[in-house]
């Protein structure tokens, strides 16, 4: 059965300020992920960079990874291909996030079932920029 996004769980987690993890955010402002985690943050929400190059990304300290990042996070977003989601979402499982959003195109069936059997709220294939002015949030 392939995942459907519930709107109710997209408008808490765009609403209820929390602490997003952007897994694949770097410092290139060319990319996807440079711009919606600004949006992220207009929004109000804390946003943990996490790439390989651990780099700090609109004044906020990068983290080669979930592991190493300190405290909870509530939120990681996946901006990475959909044949490395998989390896994201169980790093978020293994951190104990509430939530993953898998951005728009980022696709894995079974990594979005993992995380549903394992508690977590599931985003996938939508982006924050489109859904929130979509629901009427900002």
């Amino acid at each position: 059965m392939s995942h459907s996004n519930d709107p109710a769980v997209i408008t808490r987690l765009l609403t209820e300020k929390g602490r997003w993890a952007v897994a694949g955010l770097s410092n290139n402002s060319a990319r996807t992920a440079y711009g919606i985690a600004a949006y992220v943050r207009d929004l109000g929400h804390e946003i943990v960079p996490v790439h390989p190059k651990a780099e700090t990304v609109h004044g906020q300290q990068g983290y080669p990874d979930l592991a190493s990042v300190p405290g909870e996070i509530d939120v990681v977003d996946v901006f990475v291909n959909s044949q490395l989601a998989g390896g994201v979402v169980d790093d978020a499982i293994a951190k104990g996030a509430k939530a993953v959003w898998l951005q728009l195109g980022v696709i894995d069936e079974a990594a979005a079932q993992r995380a549903k059997d394992a508690g977590l709220d599931v985003v996938m294939n939508a982006c924050p920029a489109i859904e929130a002015p979509r629901l009427g949030l900002a």
